[in-house]
């Protein structure tokens, strides 16, 4: 999950028939169905928001938590927890 994955429906939008805001998640292109005990293999995400244990190739579902306390810190501080001129620098 990343902050450019949620989107904010406007509430003048005709399509919306309780004229109030909701929100909206995209971008499902590399989600999976859930199996308990299964663990991903596959090295996938952006770098701000990707958990340790996906660079190790051994992660399961909770590696969404990590991503949405990335989205939390950023909302809070206006700004990433991690730095870096690159995908690289950050993930280091």
């Amino acid at each position: 999950m990343k902050p450019e994955n949620i989107l904010l429906l406007n509430k003048d939008d005709k399509n919306n028939n309780n004229n109030l805001e909701n929100i909206k998640i995209i971008d499902f292109g590399t989600s999976s169905i859930l199996n308990n005990n299964k663990k991903f293999k596959e090295t996938l995400g952006t770098a701000y928001y990707i958990v340790p244990e996906v660079l190790n190739k051994r992660y399961d579902e909770k590696c969404d938590l990590w991503s949405i306390g990335v989205i939390m810190y950023i909302l809070l501080t206006g700004q990433p927890p991690f730095n870096g001129r690159t995908d690289e620098d950050i993930i280091n």
